[in-house]
């Protein structure tokens, strides 16, 4: 009863809240035999229904309908109680019903504004599994913190092509394994950005479409890599909808957290440990600050790979020892996840393709980057970083492979996460692409890129994404 209904954005009990609420508004105008009736059972769905959903957890979108129906409820419930009463002339109570009715409506209104994100269904072939893992490098101290005995650790969420689970199986918990560890990540992620903690309050309650710790698909052979960094503060599971997609079609995505970068990283022996990445405010120290923090990050990237590639050659006693294809790599990521990715792809010759997500290329350019990159971007405007656009194609002219840049009408920074599924549907913040929309263009160009440079897939790539925006290609062989 507490599960919210995909479309509706609201649970059963919500529902029934809802209409008990609207329903002790309305019976002030309904005809007067009808009204003792209508009262009693409007009065008993709404509080049988209130009752349930605080003792099973109440979201904030429902506190305005409560309010609402407790200031209509003395007014619906009067003429019971004192029998024969004369009603406020239709005038006078007009403003108060109308002033119920809007604050009953904005509990919907809001549901649909910050909704519990539904995750659309990947449309590859494989089922999904998805499983955590907590690395401790030995050979790198850990610069965040003052003890020279610490040693930087990283949290890696693996998608993977799986067998098919049951339809009744519990689907795995969205921004971490317990629905405490994605409470506390979503709280971090809404103070990240200076928003109240309760307006994400729909996201621990989220399912995604993999399985936790579901078996290995048993056909596909050795699966290509895809190495994934976040954006600034941003977290492992941010883009949960793209990861389940790829790893559909056949792909293992592993995707970091960085203790200190990452709003909220929740450790195996429990602890919480929270950004420590903080602007100054002076663009020259932040750009220094920023290139520091895109080094640890790309370096973090290639001790994962490290880590895959001594877990495919384990004893078989782990289910994905034989099936990871370290010899097809990608590296991708988000914001500053996507600068990451590009010095990784530098520093490391195991990768053979980078993705760079609307990420602005911070540190060295040199040496030049020698694998296939794709960048996809939203349009560039006036309130646009002016250095971004000259320093993207300065890195992509640069590359001695073929490089591409797709500019996706609609597009918004936060296009290229989870965000469309559970923020506002404000242009400015996330696009205009529509929720399920930016999740399948930004998939589907990813999919076109990686198929063709680690599956040897589509000759006509340029034809495959410039379906899905402007495409501009820095081809150094002509």
């Amino acid at each position: 009863m507490n599960e919210i209904i995909t479309g509706l954005n609201l649970s059963p009990l919500e529902i029934l809240t809802f209409l008990g609420a609207v329903a002790l508004v309305v019976v002030r105008w309904l005809p007067a035999a009808a009204r003792p009736r209508v009262t009693i059972a409007a009065g008993t769905v709404f509080l049988l229904s209130a009752i349930a959903l605080c003792a099973t957890g109440l979201r904030w979108q429902l506190l305005p309908v409560l309010a609402g129906a407790i200031v209509a409820a003395p007014f619906a419930l009067s003429p019971l109680v004192r029998g024969r009463a004369r009603r406020a002339r239709w005038w006078l109570a007009l403003p108060g019903s109308m002033a119920c009715a809007c604050l009953i409506t904005a509990g919907p209104v809001t549901a649909w504004a910050f909704p519990v994100p539904d995750f659309p269904e990947p449309s590859g072939g494989f089922a999904v599994g998805t499983r955590v893992l907590q690395w401790t490098d030995p050979d790198r101290p850990e610069t965040f913190t003052a003890d020279p005995q610490d040693r930087r650790t990283v949290v890696t969420q693996l998608w993977y092509p799986a067998r098919n689970s049951p339809a009744d199986t519990r689907r795995a918990q969205y921004l971490g394994r317990t629905e405490d560890e994605a409470r506390t990540v979503s709280e971090a992620l809404a103070r990240g950005v200076g928003l109240p903690g309760f307006l994400f309050d729909g996201l621990p309650h989220a399912r995604t479409r993999a399985v936790p710790d579901a078996p290995v698909a048993g056909e596909g052979g050795r699966f290509p890599i895809v190495l994934f960094s976040p954006g600034s503060g941003g977290v492992r599971t941010q883009n949960t909808a793209w990861a389940e997609q790829i790893a559909s079609h056949g792909y293992v995505v592993a995707a970091l957290d960085h203790p200190y970068d990452s709003a909220a990283v929740v450790l195996a022996d429990g602890r919480t440990i929270t950004t420590a990445t903080v602007s100054t405010g002076d663009r020259d120290e932040d750009d220094r600050l920023a290139e520091d923090w895109t080094a640890i990050r790309a370096a973090d990237l290639g001790f994962a790979l490290t880590r895959l590639e001594g877990l495919d050659r384990g004893d078989g006693a782990d289910p994905l020892a034989g099936r990871l294809d370290t010899g097809r790599v990608a590296a991708t990521g988000h914001s500053m996840g996507g600068a990451a990715a590009l010095q990784a792809a530098r520093q490391d010759h195991r990768v053979d393709a980078v993705i760079d997500l609307d990420g602005y290329p911070r540190g060295p350019l040199t040496p030049d980057l020698r694998q296939p990159a794709l960048a996809l971007t939203q349009a560039i405007t006036p309130d646009t970083d002016p250095r971004y656009l000259p320093q993207l194609t300065e890195v992509l002219t640069r590359g001695t492979a073929t490089n591409y840049r797709l500019t996706i009408p609609g597009a918004a920074h936060l296009t290229f996460m989870d965000g469309p599924l559970y923020l506002p549907p404000v242009p400015a913040l996330v696009g205009s692409l529509g929720r399920d929309e930016s999740q399948r263009v930004v998939a589907a160009a990813t999919l076109a890129f990686l198929d063709s440079f680690l599956r040897n897939g589509s000759s006509d790539l340029a034809g495959a994404l410039s379906t899905h925006g402007e495409l501009s290609v820095f081809d150094q062989g002509s």
